[in-house]
């Protein structure tokens, strides 16, 4: 048997498992992420945390998250078997398809956590906080964030008729648009329909790897319900 030297240093991985510790870390750190957006969520329905401390917050671990699942998740057209686990050794963790069979395997029953992820944009601009811009607030503040949405308006819109179909070519276009729209008040003078539309096209997006690409069907679908919020957007700027 081999002797124990009680002063020297344990060692979790051997210097041979780099890979394997890092894999493992980057699943303890997706777990972290997961948990700490549900406490986030609950505690901003409980007005724990105001908008402008949510927001930017929320922006962090969903691009966190994002960075994470590129390291631990495969791709559609691979199964976790097929792969085997990560840090190529036995010791290593099983790579997931996705979130949602992440947290089932950890057994993680954080609903709010699991929905802002499948969303992929905060609360506040999902529903329009009414913390927006309004003709109450500072008037200069509010013409930048009216030209930053109508600017994001045309800015997508131009990239659908360029024939832009992959999700990240149009993802960071329509989420800086939402973002623009709420920081100008949300729904102010658009219907809740038109808003809706948008709101759902930025979570199909999302849902998409980034290579995927919308068919010219969908393409055309997606410019006619932003047309149509943009024009019921210009038409609320008149009144």
């Amino acid at each position: 048997m081999q002797d124990i030297n009680p002063y020297e240093e344990a060692r979790l991985y051997s210097p041979h498992s780099a890979a394997t510790r890092d894999a493992w870390e980057s699943m303890a750190t997706l777990f972290s992420i997961i948990v700490s957006l549900e406490y986030l969520e609950r505690a901003y329905v409980r007005h724990g945390v105001d908008d402008k401390t949510y927001a930017p917050a929320c922006q962090r671990l969903l691009a966190q998250f994002k960075t994470l699942m590129k390291l631990v998740a495969v791709p559609e057209s691979q199964s976790p078997e097929s792969v085997g686990p990560l840090g190529g050794t036995m010791d290593g963790p099983m790579p997931v398809r996705d979130v949602a069979d992440f947290m089932q395997r950890y057994k993680m029953h954080h609903t709010a956590a699991a929905h802002r992820l499948a969303v992929g944009v905060p609360a506040t601009v999902e529903h329009a906080s009414s913390s927006g811009s309004s003709g109450d607030g500072n008037a200069r503040e509010r013409g930048k964030n009216i030209a930053e949405t109508t600017q994001g308006f045309i800015t997508f819109m131009d990239a659908v008729k360029l024939k832009m179909r992959a999700k990240d070519q149009l993802h960071p276009l329509l989420g800086d648009l939402m973002g623009a729209w709420t920081r100008a008040g949300g729904e102010q003078g658009t219907s809740n329909e038109a808003r809706a539309k948008v709101l759902g096209w930025l979570i199909k997006l999302n849902k998409m790897a980034a290579a995927d690409e919308i068919t010219d069907e969908e393409a055309r679908q997606m410019l006619f319900d932003v047309e149509g919020a943009y024009t019921a957007w210009f038409a609320s700027l008149q009144s």
